[in-house]
């Protein structure tokens, strides 16, 4: 943006400044006299100059006393914002010529710069101009940053708060899951105990068959027609005894096995 004020300055300048081989002979005549009226006080100006520390001055005559005017600066732009700031100066009350002259510090080796007191206004107005953008593009950019800085807490905020949700809903459901694999093990423990209690009757049932058997033999031994049906009889009811004992005792081992799947689920 700076960059863009001096080119900008540097251009305006350009284009208002005029030589003397351009000028009329009257307004040649007439800048000729006033840069002989400043050379008369040269010693003054390069004082005054050697005493602001700056690079230079814009100096002129007073045109309604002719008293020496120095308007210290670094360059001609400088040195009128300077004057144009400074209201309560002395300089203030002095009534600029429409040309101007910027003397250099005695130590720079450079001739003093003609430049009229339009170009210095206009250069004026553009700093003026300038600056006020600037100020504009910062508070903006403020605004921005604030704006940015309230999206972003919204959105920590949000994360946060689906963050939360999800824990919630996430616990909710393991809770779900613990009770139903707990009430799935109640059922498997309660059809074990039913199963055991089916297989002790079974075994039960087995020493009655047994006892059965037994008396089975007293009686073939009454009756010899009838020992060899007796011992049919005995037979075959052992061996079903023995078959659904091994079944029992195979679905019990079952059971058993299921139990300790769900307990190491838990």
């Amino acid at each position: 943006m700076r960059q863009l004020l001096y080119f900008m300055s540097v251009a305006v300048m350009v284009a208002g400044c005029a030589t003397h081989s351009l000028m009329p002979e009257s307004q040649a005549a007439a800048v000729k006299e006033r840069d002989r009226a400043l050379a008369s006080h040269s010693s003054a100006i390069h004082a005054a100059i050697s005493q602001s520390g700056h690079g230079g001055a814009l100096a002129f005559l007073d045109a309604r006393d002719g008293r020496l005017v120095v308007l210290p600066g670094d360059s001609p732009a400088d040195a009128w914002a300077r004057h144009i700031a400074a209201p309560e100066s002395g300089a203030a009350s002095a009534e600029p010529p429409p040309v101007l002259t910027f003397v250099h510090r005695a130590d720079v080796p450079k001739a003093p710069e003609v430049v009229t007191r339009t170009v210095l206004q206009q250069q004026h107005a553009l700093r003026i101009s300038v600056a006020a953008l600037e100020t504009e593009l910062r508070e903006a950019h403020q605004r921005i940053e604030e704006r940015f800085g309230l999206v972003q807490r919204e959105l920590t905020d949000s994360i946060t708060a689906a963050k939360q949700q999800a824990d919630v809903s996430q616990a909710a459901a393991r809770a779900d899951i613990q009770k139903a694999l707990s009430a799935l093990s109640d059922d498997l423990a309660a059809a074990r105990k039913f199963m055991l209690q089916t297989a002790q009757l079974g075994w039960l049932n087995h020493e009655l068959t047994i006892e059965n058997a037994g008396g089975i033999r007293k009686v073939a031994a009454a009756s010899q027609e009838l020992s060899a049906s007796a011992a049919k009889l005995e037979e075959t009811m052992r061996q079903l005894s023995e078959t659904l004992a091994a079944q029992l005792k195979d679905l019990a081992n079952r059971l058993d096995n299921i139990q300790g799947k769900v307990s190491s689920l838990k």
